[in-house]
């Protein structure tokens, strides 16, 4: 019986095999396109623009400095690239993370891995890093749910936390085009690579 296909071709001409990513098929260029045309929220966020997964990575990683300013650039980096595997998987909602079971976390974790690897992160993040990463994920999702998703304060506190208002005052979320927001993304780790 024949294999169904678990490959994709890149923009970059690289054929990333989902199943089995290695880091010679993982281009920057690819993960920024491809983040850069995924929206956050299944596009349900007020604007003109959707709310990309490369603004998001972005902010993430703004907040990540704000909370942790003498973070070395290498966890800065490992927080800009938190959803990479995203730009080939898209961004599922948690209730349908949750509904798809363990399938997607094995996927996601290798594609991590890969792209960590291919950008002189290890593997595996320490877990003290994973999880300063996933807090400011955590404050992102926080602001991006009250100022684009239509969610209430209240709620957005019951889902997330109350989060610190001096953070929350330092950050501004964008809404631009998907080839600006790209453009950034590319800056962004281009300007991480330089300081490791």
């Amino acid at each position: 019986m024949k294999q169904p296909r678990a490959w994709q071709r890149m923009l970059s001409g690289r054929r990333l095999d989902l199943l089995d990513p290695t880091p010679v098929d993982i281009e920057i260029e690819d993960i920024a396109h491809g983040l850069a045309f995924v929206a956050r929220w299944n596009g349900q966020t007020a604007g003109d623009w959707p709310y990309s997964v490369a603004e998001h990575s972005l902010l993430v990683e703004r907040i990540f400095g704000l909370t942790d300013p003498a973070a070395p650039p290498r966890w800065r980096l490992a927080a800009l690239l938190h959803d990479g595997p995203e730009y080939v998987i898209g961004d599922m909602i948690s209730p349908v993370k949750s509904a798809v079971g363990p399938g997607y976390k094995a996927m996601d974790e290798r594609l991590s891995a890969a792209i960590h690897i291919r950008f002189g992160l290890p593997a595996a993040l320490p877990p003290k890093v994973k999880r300063a990463i996933k807090r400011a994920d955590t404050v992102s999702a926080w602001l991006e749910a009250t100022r684009l998703a239509g969610f209430a304060v209240a709620e957005a506190d019951r889902l997330f936390g109350r989060q610190n208002p001096d953070v929350i005052a330092a950050c501004d979320l964008a809404l631009r085009p998907p080839r600006e927001v790209r453009e950034a993304f590319v800056a962004r780790h281009a300007e991480l690579l330089a300081a490791l």
